[in-house]
Protein backbone atom coordinates (compact mmCIF):
# COMPACT_ATOMS: atom_id res chain seq x y z
CA UNK A 1 0.00 0.00 0.00
CA UNK A 2 1.72 3.54 -0.98
CA UNK A 3 2.45 5.88 1.97
CA UNK A 4 -0.31 8.37 2.57
CA UNK A 5 0.32 11.84 3.03
CA UNK A 6 -1.59 14.92 4.31
CA UNK A 7 -0.49 18.35 3.13
CA UNK A 8 -2.41 21.39 5.38
CA UNK A 9 -2.64 25.19 3.94
CA UNK A 10 -5.90 26.36 4.15
CA UNK A 11 -5.31 29.54 3.27
CA UNK A 12 -5.33 32.78 2.08
CA UNK A 13 -4.24 33.03 -2.01
CA UNK A 14 -0.68 34.62 -1.49
CA UNK A 15 0.20 32.05 1.04
CA UNK A 16 -0.96 29.23 -0.97
CA UNK A 17 1.01 30.29 -4.12
CA UNK A 18 4.23 30.83 -1.86
CA UNK A 19 3.87 27.11 -1.05
CA UNK A 20 4.36 25.95 -4.42
CA UNK A 21 7.82 25.46 -4.21
CA UNK A 22 6.93 23.08 -0.75
CA UNK A 23 4.19 21.51 -2.48
CA UNK A 24 6.59 20.50 -5.41
CA UNK A 25 9.87 19.82 -2.51
CA UNK A 26 7.03 17.48 -0.73
CA UNK A 27 6.17 15.72 -3.93
CA UNK A 28 9.26 15.07 -4.88
CA UNK A 29 10.21 13.54 -1.51
CA UNK A 30 7.62 11.00 -2.16
CA UNK A 31 6.71 10.15 -5.57
CA UNK A 32 4.96 7.34 -4.93
CA UNK A 33 2.41 8.75 -2.17
CA UNK A 34 -0.84 8.75 -2.26
CA UNK A 35 -1.02 13.00 -1.04
CA UNK A 36 -4.04 14.78 0.06
CA UNK A 37 -4.25 18.60 0.37
CA UNK A 38 -6.46 19.90 2.84
CA UNK A 39 -8.04 23.65 2.18
CA UNK A 40 -10.49 25.39 1.66
CA UNK A 41 -13.07 25.96 -1.37
CA UNK A 42 -11.41 28.79 -3.11
CA UNK A 43 -8.04 27.07 -3.85
CA UNK A 44 -9.44 23.92 -5.07
CA UNK A 45 -9.64 24.25 -8.89
CA UNK A 46 -5.97 25.68 -8.30
CA UNK A 47 -4.61 22.86 -6.69
CA UNK A 48 -6.72 20.08 -8.54
CA UNK A 49 -5.05 21.38 -11.79
CA UNK A 50 -1.60 21.23 -10.19
CA UNK A 51 0.10 18.24 -10.82
CA UNK A 52 1.38 17.89 -6.93
CA UNK A 53 -2.40 16.29 -5.37
CA UNK A 54 -3.68 12.82 -5.59
CA UNK A 55 -7.32 14.16 -3.76
CA UNK A 56 -7.81 17.60 -2.57
CA UNK A 57 -10.50 18.44 0.37
CA UNK A 58 -12.22 21.37 0.77
CA UNK A 59 -13.88 21.15 4.66
CA UNK A 60 -10.54 22.16 5.94
CA UNK A 61 -11.95 25.17 8.39
CA UNK A 62 -15.49 24.63 9.74
CA UNK A 63 -16.57 27.22 12.06
CA UNK A 64 -15.78 26.78 16.03
CA UNK A 65 -19.40 26.68 16.26
CA UNK A 66 -20.05 23.85 13.69
CA UNK A 67 -20.10 21.02 15.91
CA UNK A 68 -20.92 18.85 13.45
CA UNK A 69 -18.30 19.81 10.25
CA UNK A 70 -15.85 19.47 12.71
CA UNK A 71 -17.27 15.86 13.73
CA UNK A 72 -17.12 15.40 9.95
CA UNK A 73 -13.59 16.44 9.66
CA UNK A 74 -12.36 14.67 12.84
CA UNK A 75 -13.49 11.17 11.32
CA UNK A 76 -12.51 12.04 7.98
CA UNK A 77 -8.92 12.27 9.20
CA UNK A 78 -8.53 9.69 11.53
CA UNK A 79 -10.05 7.15 8.74
CA UNK A 80 -7.37 8.09 5.98
CA UNK A 81 -4.92 6.63 8.54
CA UNK A 82 -2.02 9.24 7.12
CA UNK A 83 1.63 8.14 7.34
CA UNK A 84 3.01 11.74 7.69
CA UNK A 85 1.39 15.18 7.96
CA UNK A 86 2.89 18.18 6.40
CA UNK A 87 0.69 21.25 8.42
CA UNK A 88 2.26 23.97 6.21
CA UNK A 89 -0.43 26.43 7.80
CA UNK A 90 1.05 26.29 11.26
CA UNK A 91 -1.69 27.99 12.88
CA UNK A 92 -3.34 27.26 16.33
CA UNK A 93 -6.45 25.81 14.17
CA UNK A 94 -4.09 23.47 11.94
CA UNK A 95 -1.90 22.43 14.74
CA UNK A 96 -5.05 21.21 16.63
CA UNK A 97 -5.93 19.22 13.92
CA UNK A 98 -3.34 16.71 15.28
CA UNK A 99 -5.52 15.84 17.73
CA UNK A 100 -7.91 14.91 14.60
CA UNK A 101 -5.40 12.96 12.79
CA UNK A 102 -4.19 10.53 15.41
CA UNK A 103 -0.93 10.19 17.15
CA UNK A 104 0.16 7.36 14.87
CA UNK A 105 1.06 9.63 11.85
CA UNK A 106 4.56 11.79 11.99
CA UNK A 107 3.85 15.42 12.10
CA UNK A 108 6.01 18.36 10.40
CA UNK A 109 4.72 21.53 11.93
CA UNK A 110 4.95 23.17 15.12
CA UNK A 111 2.02 21.29 17.09
CA UNK A 112 2.97 20.05 20.49
CA UNK A 113 4.52 16.62 20.61
CA UNK A 114 5.17 16.87 16.43
CA UNK A 115 7.50 13.95 15.55
CA UNK A 116 9.20 16.73 13.39
CA UNK A 117 8.72 20.05 14.94
CA UNK A 118 9.96 23.15 13.12
CA UNK A 119 12.11 24.13 16.15
CA UNK A 120 13.46 27.33 15.04
CA UNK A 121 12.24 30.40 17.92
CA UNK A 122 12.75 33.12 14.90
CA UNK A 123 10.81 31.33 12.82
CA UNK A 124 8.04 34.20 12.52
CA UNK A 125 10.69 36.77 11.61
CA UNK A 126 11.63 34.49 8.18
CA UNK A 127 10.05 34.99 5.27
CA UNK A 128 7.22 32.36 4.33
CA UNK A 129 9.33 30.80 1.46
CA UNK A 130 12.12 30.50 3.82
CA UNK A 131 10.50 29.14 6.81
CA UNK A 132 7.85 26.70 4.99
CA UNK A 133 12.00 25.17 3.15
CA UNK A 134 13.57 25.34 6.75
CA UNK A 135 10.35 23.78 8.41
CA UNK A 136 10.77 20.96 4.99
CA UNK A 137 14.50 20.21 5.74
CA UNK A 138 14.06 19.87 9.34
CA UNK A 139 11.75 16.72 8.17
CA UNK A 140 14.02 15.23 6.52
CA UNK A 141 13.19 16.89 2.76
CA UNK A 142 16.29 17.75 1.19
CA UNK A 143 15.63 18.45 -3.03
CA UNK A 144 13.47 21.24 -3.74
CA UNK A 145 13.45 21.32 -7.57
CA UNK A 146 11.81 24.71 -9.22
CA UNK A 147 7.80 23.93 -9.29
CA UNK A 148 6.48 23.36 -12.45
CA UNK A 149 3.99 26.16 -13.47
CA UNK A 150 3.30 25.15 -16.72
CA UNK A 151 -0.49 24.12 -16.02
CA UNK A 152 -0.71 27.48 -15.17
CA UNK A 153 -2.27 28.39 -18.40
CA UNK A 154 -4.95 28.42 -20.61
CA UNK A 155 -6.76 29.75 -23.61
CA UNK A 156 -8.13 33.01 -22.61
CA UNK A 157 -8.90 34.23 -26.69
CA UNK A 158 -12.01 35.36 -25.32
CA UNK A 159 -10.77 37.92 -23.31
CA UNK A 160 -10.09 40.13 -26.42
CA UNK A 161 -6.45 41.44 -24.61
CA UNK A 162 -4.16 43.33 -27.34
CA UNK A 163 -0.65 41.69 -28.10
CA UNK A 164 1.34 43.84 -25.50
CA UNK A 165 -0.46 45.23 -22.33
CA UNK A 166 0.29 45.83 -18.82
CA UNK A 167 -1.86 44.21 -15.45
CA UNK A 168 -2.87 46.32 -12.44
CA UNK A 169 -4.32 44.64 -9.55
CA UNK A 170 -5.53 47.63 -7.78
CA UNK A 171 -7.65 45.76 -5.00
CA UNK A 172 -6.82 44.18 -1.72
CA UNK A 173 -9.31 42.91 1.18
CA UNK A 174 -11.66 45.36 1.67
CA UNK A 175 -11.45 44.99 5.81
CA UNK A 176 -7.14 46.17 5.01
CA UNK A 177 -7.70 49.46 3.57
CA UNK A 178 -4.45 50.23 4.11
CA UNK A 179 -3.14 48.07 1.54
CA UNK A 180 -4.90 49.74 -1.16
CA UNK A 181 -2.77 52.46 -3.00
CA UNK A 182 -5.21 54.87 -4.36
CA UNK A 183 -7.37 54.37 -7.28
CA UNK A 184 -6.54 57.54 -8.78
CA UNK A 185 -3.11 56.90 -8.84
CA UNK A 186 -3.20 53.64 -10.72
CA UNK A 187 -5.58 55.79 -12.95
CA UNK A 188 -2.66 58.63 -13.50
CA UNK A 189 -0.07 55.25 -14.16
CA UNK A 190 -2.20 53.76 -16.43
CA UNK A 191 -2.97 56.93 -18.40
CA UNK A 192 1.10 57.70 -18.61
CA UNK A 193 2.16 53.84 -19.67
CA UNK A 194 2.92 52.80 -23.78
CA UNK A 195 0.70 49.99 -23.54
CA UNK A 196 -3.05 49.67 -22.92
CA UNK A 197 -3.87 47.91 -19.26
CA UNK A 198 -6.07 45.06 -18.19
CA UNK A 199 -7.75 45.45 -14.71
CA UNK A 200 -8.05 42.08 -12.78
CA UNK A 201 -9.28 41.55 -9.38
CA UNK A 202 -13.13 40.02 -8.19
CA UNK A 203 -16.78 41.50 -9.30
CA UNK A 204 -16.48 43.73 -6.69
CA UNK A 205 -13.35 45.84 -7.80
CA UNK A 206 -15.38 46.89 -10.75
CA UNK A 207 -15.59 50.40 -10.06
CA UNK A 208 -12.04 50.41 -9.67
CA UNK A 209 -11.27 49.13 -13.02
CA UNK A 210 -13.70 51.48 -14.44
CA UNK A 211 -11.98 54.46 -12.82
CA UNK A 212 -8.95 53.24 -14.23
CA UNK A 213 -9.98 53.29 -17.73
CA UNK A 214 -11.61 56.26 -17.71
CA UNK A 215 -8.93 57.81 -17.48
CA UNK A 216 -6.83 55.44 -19.61
CA UNK A 217 -9.39 54.36 -22.57
CA UNK A 218 -8.34 51.68 -24.47
CA UNK A 219 -7.79 49.26 -21.41
CA UNK A 220 -9.57 45.79 -20.31
CA UNK A 221 -11.52 45.36 -17.50
CA UNK A 222 -10.89 42.16 -16.33
CA UNK A 223 -12.87 42.31 -12.96
CA UNK A 224 -15.00 38.70 -12.23
CA UNK A 225 -14.19 37.38 -15.35
CA UNK A 226 -10.68 35.42 -14.48
CA UNK A 227 -10.70 32.13 -12.20
CA UNK A 228 -7.23 31.84 -10.75
CA UNK A 229 -5.82 29.27 -12.90
CA UNK A 230 -6.88 32.02 -16.08
CA UNK A 231 -5.14 34.57 -14.11
CA UNK A 232 -2.12 32.78 -14.46
CA UNK A 233 -2.70 32.74 -18.31
CA UNK A 234 -3.52 36.32 -18.93
CA UNK A 235 -0.06 36.66 -16.37
CA UNK A 236 2.09 34.69 -18.55
CA UNK A 237 0.84 37.04 -21.45
CA UNK A 238 1.51 40.30 -19.69
CA UNK A 239 4.72 42.23 -20.47
CA UNK A 240 4.53 43.73 -16.47
CA UNK A 241 2.10 44.48 -13.69
CA UNK A 242 1.63 46.21 -10.65
CA UNK A 243 -0.36 45.52 -7.70
CA UNK A 244 -0.99 46.18 -4.27
CA UNK A 245 -0.27 43.45 -1.41
CA UNK A 246 -3.08 40.74 -2.31
CA UNK A 247 -2.99 37.24 -3.49
CA UNK A 248 -3.57 37.97 -7.35
CA UNK A 249 -0.49 40.30 -7.18
CA UNK A 250 1.44 36.69 -5.52
CA UNK A 251 -0.01 34.57 -8.00
CA UNK A 252 1.13 37.38 -11.14
CA UNK A 253 4.54 37.71 -10.24
CA UNK A 254 4.56 33.04 -9.69
CA UNK A 255 3.77 32.93 -13.29
CA UNK A 256 7.12 34.77 -14.36
CA UNK A 257 5.36 38.18 -15.14
CA UNK A 258 7.75 41.17 -14.40
CA UNK A 259 5.65 42.60 -11.11
CA UNK A 260 5.88 45.58 -8.65
CA UNK A 261 4.38 45.14 -5.71
CA UNK A 262 3.21 47.91 -3.06
CA UNK A 263 3.38 47.61 0.33
CA UNK A 264 1.81 50.21 3.24
CA UNK A 265 2.28 49.81 7.45
CA UNK A 266 0.12 46.62 7.52
CA UNK A 267 2.54 44.13 6.12
CA UNK A 268 6.23 43.71 5.91
CA UNK A 269 7.74 42.78 2.34
CA UNK A 270 10.51 41.36 4.47
CA UNK A 271 8.08 38.34 5.35
CA UNK A 272 5.63 37.94 2.49
CA UNK A 273 6.50 39.78 -0.56
CA UNK A 274 5.80 38.28 -3.74
CA UNK A 275 8.35 36.19 -5.63
CA UNK A 276 9.14 35.34 -9.35
CA UNK A 277 11.23 36.11 -12.50
CA UNK A 278 11.69 39.52 -11.79
CA UNK A 279 9.68 41.46 -8.44
CA UNK A 280 10.72 44.87 -7.51
CA UNK A 281 8.82 46.03 -4.39
CA UNK A 282 8.05 49.96 -2.95
CA UNK A 283 6.80 50.60 0.64
CA UNK A 284 5.68 53.50 2.69
CA UNK A 285 4.04 53.81 6.03
CA UNK A 286 1.36 54.94 4.22
CA UNK A 287 -0.20 54.28 0.21
CA UNK A 288 -1.50 57.58 -0.20
CA UNK A 289 2.15 58.62 0.22
CA UNK A 290 3.59 57.06 -2.65
CA UNK A 291 3.43 59.32 -5.60
CA UNK A 292 2.80 58.14 -9.08
CA UNK A 293 6.85 59.37 -9.91
CA UNK A 294 8.07 56.78 -7.82
CA UNK A 295 6.14 54.05 -9.32
CA UNK A 296 7.01 54.93 -12.49
CA UNK A 297 10.41 54.99 -11.65
CA UNK A 298 10.46 51.85 -10.20
CA UNK A 299 9.13 50.16 -13.11
CA UNK A 300 11.18 51.34 -15.14
CA UNK A 301 13.95 49.68 -13.57
CA UNK A 302 12.00 46.74 -13.26
CA UNK A 303 11.23 46.37 -17.26
CA UNK A 304 15.08 47.51 -18.35
CA UNK A 305 15.80 44.29 -16.01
Amino acid sequence: MSERILVIKLAALGDIVQAFGPFAAIRAHHPGAHITLLTTPPYAELARLSPWFDAVWTDGRPAASDLRGLWRLGRRLRAARFDRVYDLQTSSRSSRYRLLVGRGAEWSGIARGASHPHANPLRDLMHTIERQREQLEMAGIRDFPAPDLTWLDGDIADLGLPPRFALLVPGASPLRPGKRWPVANYAALAAGLDCPVAVVGGASEGPLAAAILAAAPGGTDLTGRTSLARLGAVARRAAFAVGNDTGPTHLIAAAGCPTLALFGAESDPALCAPRGRAVAVLQRDSLARLTVAEARAALAGLVAR
